[in-house]
């Protein structure tokens, strides 16, 4: 595909969970499908007539099988944040229809205990988890990414 026939496509709805444990730390995932250091937090696509707030709770249960009785929603970004994927990406990723992302994300404090965490799920999308102290998360984040990371990081500066 050409830049410009990327540049015309559309940006794929999802949300985000910034999934924060007692001790103020982010829980991220080193993605099963990329074999270098690609750590995430949670993610995934708002389906059609889908609302935000539910979506986030069923992804959050869908990539850790954390519960939604686990966590309270504490925040969310008040826009929703677009990110391009890397043009070599976008003919594999989604069958070629989206350009990237546009995300609305939550900050979810967690409630339970790492025994309650489950990435083995039916669609497992990490391969190993862990809790990251937020000032790590940018640098640890595929660099795609990162521009995003550090607007959901200051949109939820005042909760961290």
């Amino acid at each position: 595909m050409s830049p410009e026939e990327i540049a015309k496509l559309p940006y794929r709805p999802c949300v985000g969970v910034m999934l924060m444990n007692s001790d103020g730390h982010v829980f991220v995932g080193q993605r099963i499908d990329n074999p270098t250091d690609a750590w995430q937090m949670p993610q995934g696509g708002v389906d059609k007539g889908e609302d935000p707030r539910d979506a986030v709770l069923r992804e959050l249960w869908e990539e850790t099988g954390v519960v939604s009785d686990l966590v309270t929603i504490e925040a969310e970004t008040d826009d929703w944040l677009p990110y391009d994927l890397p043009h070599e990406l976008v003919p594999r990723i989604w069958k070629g229809r989206y350009r990237g992302q546009e995300q609305k994300w939550y900050l979810l404090r967690y409630h339970g205990t790492d025994a309650d965490v489950n990435i083995k799920t039916e669609h497992a999308e990490f391969s190993q988890w862990r809790w990251l102290p937020s000032d790590q998360l940018v640098e640890k984040i595929v660099p795609f990414k990162r521009d995003v990371y550090r607007n959901v990081l200051a949109a939820f500066k005042n909760h961290l």
